[in-house]
């Protein structure tokens, strides 16, 4: 391994992590590129988290753009170590996808009818694809029922057969997918696809990195056997050093400079790269979050879905936002119990809750403080 840096001590980290995930915002083909990975998330509370991701990355960012926007950037919906957005040469790296459980005859026959179908289409809706084939109903993974031919098409897409060529109200359109020449080099994929994970949530703890490359089995099964030797290489080349009996690494390379913080507020997507790691949130912030969307209301701590609130080099508390009659209203809780009663912070809420308001489209908000 490296030296490590000497003297690195954890408010220095905290602004390193804000410095390396929230860089000023560019076009959002670029913003991608930066980050590597934008995880996507059904849930709108107020927006999707893919969108609520980019808005502090990319210029003049409003909801939906990324929806609008997508056939015309270089970029894929792919499972990576969850899903979400890739830049196409990384999606690339992920494919042939060899499964762990291969179809049956019958599904394989089935997939190969609807892949000539999509080919003779160019893009089809699942719509159209079950009222050609009739698959019929299945039932998925929470116990309700689905389409046959939706789950058919995840699981072409999944394989690489089709990829999503957009979206029509939420719902992913599929074409075919001329896949690309199979990387030569297993060692190398897996090295570029650790190095997307250090680059998209450094700097990380030793545990978290082990744990995100144990996650590519899923995202690339074929190259599943080469994680170990994976992880051994990155632990070699990355730069790191040792905080409380904590290892963190990060980009060879890039410098853990001084950074005054900005008296500035951002609410931060349940998914953003800068909180996604609840170990390392824990490790930096000092306190556990958790996304509660799926936990029965009465147990919610913080919210249904709680955007933490990143004040200067510190996030503090959390807000819960919705849109009611055209109207922004939040609500808004504090670690320690109240927000900060220097004038700063208010102006800053403001102006966070203005910019909201732009890239969700609305006019005035209202806001409330106080834990939900």
């Amino acid at each position: 391994m490296s030296v490590p840096r000497p003297q690195i001590k954890l408010a220095a980290l905290r602004n390193a992590a804000i410095a390396h995930t929230l860089f000023a915002p560019t076009s959002t083909a670029r913003a991608i590129a930066r980050l590597g990975f934008v995880q996507a998330d059904p849930i709108r509370a107020p927006a999707r988290a893919q969108d609520l991701i980019l808005r502090h990355r990319a210029k003049a960012y409003r909801a939906g753009d990324l929806e609008r926007l997508y056939p015309r950037l270089a970029i894929e919906e792919d499972f990576f170590v969850n899903y979400g957005y890739l830049p196409r040469a990384t999606q690339a790296l992920l494919h042939p996808r060899a499964p762990r459980k291969a179809w049956s005859p019958a599904q394989a026959q089935s997939a190969a009818a609807v892949l000539e179908f999509v080919r003779a289409r160019g893009v089809v809706h699942p719509r159209e694809v079950d009222a050609n084939f009739q698959h019929g109903k299945v039932k998925n993974w929470f116990g309700g029922s689905r389409s046959a031919s939706t789950q058919l098409l995840d699981q072409m897409h999944y394989r690489g057969l089709v990829r999503t060529a957009g979206r029509a109200g939420g719902t992913r359109l599929y074409a075919v997918r001329e896949a690309p020449p199979c990387p030569l080099d297993p060692a190398a994929a897996m090295d570029a696809l650790v190095d997307v994970i250090v680059n998209a949530y450094a700097p990380l703890p030793q545990a978290s990195l082990m744990g995100l490359v144990n996650m590519l089995a899923l995202a690339a099964p074929q190259w599943a056997s080469e994680r170990r030797a994976a992880l051994h290489r990155a632990l070699a080349r990355l730069a790191w050093a040792e905080i409380d009996g904590v290892r963190w690494f990060w980009p060879a390379g890039e410098r853990l400079g001084a950074r005054a913080p900005a008296d500035a507020i951002r609410l931060l997507a349940p998914f953003d790269p800068l909180v996604w790691d609840r170990r390392r949130f824990e490790l930096l912030w000092g306190w556990a979050y958790r996304f509660e969307a799926y936990v029965p209301a009465p147990k919610r701590v913080r919210g249904y879905y709680a955007l933490p609130l990143l004040w200067r080099e510190a996030v503090i508390g959390w807000g819960n936002l919705a849109v009611r009659n055209g109207k922004l209203e939040a609500a808004f809780g504090y670690v320690a119990g109240a927000a900060p009663r220097e004038p700063a912070f208010k102006r800053a809420l403001a102006e966070e809750l203005g910019r909201m308001e732009v890239f969700l489209g609305l006019g005035s908000s209202s806001q409330s403080e106080g834990d939900e």
